[in-house]
């Protein structure tokens, strides 16, 4: 017998309707928290969310709730934006507790600033741009947390630098017994190198110091050319001109032409630089037009081509210098769809550079199969990290931010499955890494062949924190 999945759903509301009682006037329902997928809905047992003034005892906050966990034999994950994709900030029936808000302090003797976890890249830009200065590497969106970005380890589009536990010169960790702890790459160094990139298995991070540099204003430049040219012409921008301050690329994506196109885009300082400079403003905001353009690519190769035609043909003519605070502090916001039918998923690639002319032909033979639409990628310079234990980049690579749109549905999500399995499949064949934040997608093998240190960031997890306090769906999917 054939059952429609509409016979289903009918069938289901139904059962629903007719099962109805009224609720008990005792029932409390359990508490749901979600990423930015908009696919993990999970119950946990409590989530606590506080924003902290900076002179809060975060870390007595944080105490008390790991041993609460502990001592309920429950995990504990901390997160800022959630904006993981595959519940790496999520405690199935644990607890969870969303941190915001803290301090920052800058010693412009040293070029560095401490800042707590919990706050957000926009609140650093505001405090450092003050100042005359500028995070030397962030993520690059202004919504996320700090703590969060040291936890996936991310990285930027300023250069030249690996990700961003590069400029991180140590961070305060409170660990499964309860004790703050100093990491840095010469004190607790084990610790340094698994909590960098670790996913708040080892901890929850209370507060960092960071790198800082001068802010500046800085102007465009833009050079089409065709793929085959653009690794070379990107790293020989990066690595051999020293006015270069920031670069990033992009790839036409419509189905037909598909990185037929490459446009390299990079910033030198500005022949004048304002005093004092301009305060840093959200100067990529997209217009109501260029979003609805932005939006409009799903299902719509026109819109496609004609993105391109407007970043690749009018944006060069158009552009002037902005603040270097100024480019990095645009929102994810400005990205969103209404949709509810849809959410927006992202992949990240990272391609030794003398293998990348092997990644556009994967990428040609693998994503045009694919229902999902892809609506962007960024290409970024990522030099080599030889700290954190689960390094996606161990040499120097291209980082390839990939964007698609995918049908919320069960379809959607066997789509996406099988379109992400075999570009990491076909990656790591090319010697690259895919990069964890995102949908947990990858099979247990993949994991460990890319990442050849995972038994070692297991045993660790196990030696230090041998009850598995803190937990997420990406132990249970990768590691556990």
């Amino acid at each position: 017998m054939t059952i429609s999945r509409r016979s289903v759903l009918k069938g289901g509301l139904a059962l629903a309707v007719s099962g109805a009682v009224p609720a008990r006037a005792d029932f409390t329902p359990r508490a749901i928290i979600n990423d930015a997928s908009r696919l993990n809905p999970t119950a946990v047992a409590r989530h606590i969310a506080f924003k902290a003034s900076p002179t809060d005892d975060v870390v007595g906050r944080i105490r008390k709730e790991i041993a609460a966990a502990a001592a309920e034999g429950r995990p504990f994950a901390i997160g800022t934006a959630r904006h993981s994709m595959g519940g790496q900030s999520i405690p199935k029936d644990g607890v969870a507790v969303t941190l915001t808000g803290g301090h920052i302090e800058l010693d412009k003797a040293q070029m560095t600033y401490r800042v707590s976890a919990g706050m957000r890249w926009f609140e650093v830009i505001r405090a450092l741009d003050a100042q005359g200065f500028s995070p030397a590497v962030m993520q690059s969106n202004s919504d996320f947390g700090v703590g969060s970005t040291f936890c996936v380890n991310s990285h930027g589009w300023p250069t030249r630098y690996g990700p961003f536990g590069s400029t991180v010169r140590s961070v305060q960790i409170v660990t499964a017994d309860g004790q703050l702890v100093k990491c840095s790459r010469t004190e607790n160094a084990e610790l340094f190198a698994l909590a960098m990139g670790g996913y708040g298995l080892f901890g929850a991070i209370v507060e960092a110091e960071l790198d800082m540099v001068p802010n500046m204003s800085l102007e465009p430049s833009y050079v089409r050319m065709a793929p085959s040219r653009f690794a070379d012409a990107f790293i020989k921008a990066v690595e051999t001109d020293p006015a270069v301050r920031m670069a990033y690329g992009r790839l036409s994506v419509a189905r037909e032409s598909l990185f037929d196109e490459a446009l390299l885009i990079t910033y030198r300082p500005a022949a004048t630089q304002p005093s004092p400079l301009p305060a840093a403003v959200d100067h990529f905001a997209l217009s109501g037009f260029a979003r609805n353009v932005y939006r409009a690519q799903t299902g719509h190769e026109w819109a496609k081509n004609f993105r391109w035609f407007m970043e690749a043909s009018v944006s060069p003519s158009i552009a002037g210098a902005a603040t270097r605070n100024t480019l990095m502090v645009e929102p994810v916001v400005n990205l969103a769809s209404g949709d509810q039918t849809r959410t927006d998923i992202l992949h990240e690639y990272f391609v030794p550079p003398d293998r990348f002319a092997g990644f556009v032909d994967l990428c040609r033979a693998v994503i045009p199969k694919a229902k999902a639409e892809f609506l962007n990628v960024t290409l970024r310079y990522v030099d080599a990290d030889p700290v954190a234990v689960l390094a996606y980049a161990p040499q120097k690579r291209i980082a390839a931010v990939m964007s698609f749109s995918q049908e919320i549905s069960p379809e959607g999500e066997v789509d996406m499955m099988t379109m992400t399995e075999a570009l990491i499949e076909g990656v790591k064949d090319l010697g690259g890494a895919f990069y964890l934040p995102y949908r947990l997608h990858a099979r247990r093998d993949q994991v460990r062949s890319i990442y050849p240190r995972t038994e070692d960031f297991i045993a660790a997890k196990r030696r230090l924190d041998p009850s598995l306090l803190f937990r997420n769906m990406m132990w249970d999917a990768y590691f556990a």
